[in-house]
């Protein structure tokens, strides 16, 4: 299978940017000015798990403050809501994140994001020594990211050399009782939990967890109490980006968290997790590599979280084979055996809900996921409420990626959704217009690529009255006992055989051409129910039943039959009664076989 267009997007993006040498290296930690200016990574994981990564995603660096949201979330669980709060706020303060923003009267930090907030957060953490307390700070990252992770022990020694403001901050609050020890060693934690190694697939993952709920996409482990999250997101949303927090909110739309190390981690609470990382910063200390992104990627997959709200139903209904779905053509046993070894060729998914960005890169990964040979994808849009542009992108994409690898997709049901059609039409341009192949539903879609597989002679072929599927198993006197019965004729396409009320006086074996049986809506419109193809039998109900043609037969292209007598039929009782009674039991044998296709379809689709 080709690469998801997800990764080829996250690609595209990475090779936009990566000339965008602007900004500076972080110089007031000396250790900060060794990082390369040309590092730059992205990374996208999913709330179940699944990671999409580009350029230096696997570079360390050190994670700064954005550990500052999930010590908070350390601390809430330690402490709870009320107790927290009364040490720290949640007022955003516009002002820079080493500002000494505190409460005149109280001293309380203003928000937990700022330094003075991140340094009471790391004092509220609970533990009988101060090594215990920082062991549980490294466990709650490794948890988060599920994978083991050290402390860069440089750049917590040139923090904790150069760190005077942030020792004035610690005792400010020691003043205020904010802080009710000794500040020195929270304030060491501090720049051991600033100094934390991670890479840009780490702060995916950390940001994926929280758009779980707090629970490790991978590993299923519960890292946030769930009563938590909420805050936590909270304070990334209105104060994680320091005095560009408005804009940002604005702009992007997500709950984010920055670090003077380069990196940025943002979530879409429900559905996934953002990391980037660049050195380069912009004068408040923001990613600028990193910022523009997170701008593209909200922008280009609408992934602000106050667009319509997402549901997080998956968006595949059902995922069908070929073999368990049928179609409304009864065909020949030749036929049908060819399609039964090549029915897990061809995959249809019945998809439902709005489509956006997360929704649909779940189907782009069960599709590109297959571990099956598939050589047709049915997508059947129509449970569908809406696509948004940022799927309308992935689904096209999707087309172009499967044609491209010698695959078709196919889609059904998509009437209604016209913008998308417009969509892949004016991308595809005059030249490949081809490559958009849509039916009015997915059995009419499966007909289609059975007839691929099948080969376009295999829809026109003649039958010879001795092969008709009726007559299986007679010996060649018994079935030119039959065929003498039997009268030829021929109907002209578009003729009408039989109409839906008429007396059902015979039966019918299509020898060459097409017909179907059609059923009149209450709306005054013809939906056909059935077609036939040379070697079948229509009208067989007549034979088992005296009543009215239940439907309108109409030969789709010049047709020729045998018409078989219901009355000759029954004359059979006399003079040849063992033939009548392998004829109809023939006949049952379809209609068994019908039957039991009906209810692997219906099993399949209750899996």
């Amino acid at each position: 299978m080709p690469n998801s267009p997800v990764q080829d997007y996250i690609e595209a993006i990475h090779a936009e940017l990566a000339g965008d040498n602007s900004g500076a290296l972080a110089d007031y930690i000396p250790e900060l000015t060794h990082a390369d200016p040309e590092w730059f990574g992205i990374a996208i994981a999913t709330a179940d798990g699944a990671v999409y990564e580009t350029g230096h995603s696997r570079q360390p660096f050190t994670i700064q403050s954005i550990s500052k949201p999930f010590v908070y979330g350390l601390a809430l669980e330690d402490h709870g809501r009320g107790d927290v709060f009364r040490k720290i706020g949640v007022e955003p303060t516009g002002d820079a994140f080493n500002s000494i923003s505190l409460e005149s009267r109280s001293g309380r930090p203003f928000n937990p994001m700022i330094n003075a907030g991140a340094i009471a957060t790391t004092g509220l953490v609970l533990g009988r020594s101060h090594e215990t307390r920082f062991q549980r700070i490294l466990d709650l990252f490794q948890r988060y990211c599920g994978s083991a992770l050290s402390v860069d022990q440089a750049v917590y020694e040139s923090e904790s050399r150069t760190g005077h403001r942030n020792r004035a901050i610690g005792h400010m609050l020691r003043n205020f009782n904010v802080l009710q020890e000794n500040p020195r060693p929270i304030l060491e934690n501090y720049f051991r939990q600033c100094s934390i190694l991670v890479n840009c697939r780490d702060l995916a993952m950390i940001g994926a967890t929280l758009a779980n709920g707090g629970v490790q996409p991978v590993t299923g482990e519960a890292v946030l109490r769930g009563e938590y999250v909420e805050s936590v997101l909270s304070v990334m949303a209105s104060c994680g980006m320091y005095d560009f927090a408005g804009e940002w909110i604005y702009r992007v739309g997500l709950p984010a968290k920055s670090g003077v190390g380069g990196g940025i981690v943002a979530v879409l609470p429900g559905h996934l997790g953002i990391g980037v990382f660049s050195p380069l910063l912009d004068d408040r200390g923001n990613s600028v590599r990193g910022i523009q992104a997170c701008q593209r990627l909200s922008l280009d997959l609408n992934l602000h979280f106050l667009n319509s709200p997402r549901s997080r139903r998956p968006a595949i209904r059902h995922r069908l084979t070929g073999a368990d779905m049928r179609t409304r053509v009864q065909r020949p046993a030749r036929q049908r055996e060819a399609l039964s070894a090549l029915g897990n060729t061809i995959r249809i998914y019945e998809l439902q809900g709005s489509l956006s960005f997360p929704t649909v890169e779940t189907v782009l990964r069960e599709v590109l996921g297959e571990g099956f040979p598939v050589h047709f994808v049915i997508l059947d849009l129509g449970r569908v409420c809406s696509i948004d542009t940022s799927a309308a992108r992935l689904l096209f994409d999707l087309l172009i990626q499967l044609c491209s690898a010698g695959f078709r997709m196919v889609f059904s049901g998509a009437r209604p959704h016209a913008a998308f059609r417009r969509y892949c039409l004016s991308h595809l341009g005059p030249e490949r217009q081809d490559l958009w192949l849509h039916f009015c539903d997915a059995r009419d879609a499966l007909e289609w690529c059975e007839d691929q597989i099948l080969g376009e002679a295999a829809s026109c072929e003649e039958c010879s009255p001795g092969d008709l599927e009726l007559l299986a198993g007679f010996q060649d006197s018994e079935k030119a006992a039959v065929l003498a019965l039997m009268r030829a004729c021929t109907f002209d396409a578009a003729e009408t055989v039989f109409r839906e009320g008429d007396p059902a006086d015979a039966l019918f074996f299509l020898t060459s051409g097409r017909a179907e049986a059609r059923i009149l809506l209450p709306s005054g419109e013809q939906q056909t129910v059935a077609r036939f193809r040379p070697g079948v039998a229509f009208g067989e109900m007549a034979v088992i039943e005296d009543a009215p043609r239940s439907a309108t037969l109409v030969a789709v292209d010049a047709c020729s039959c045998l018409r078989l007598p219901i009355e000759d039929f029954r004359g059979l009782a006399e003079t040849h009664p063992a033939i009548r009674m392998r004829l109809l039991e023939n006949l049952l044998a379809v209609l068994s076989r019908d039957r039991r296709s009906a209810n692997r379809e219906a099993a399949a689709l209750h899996r």
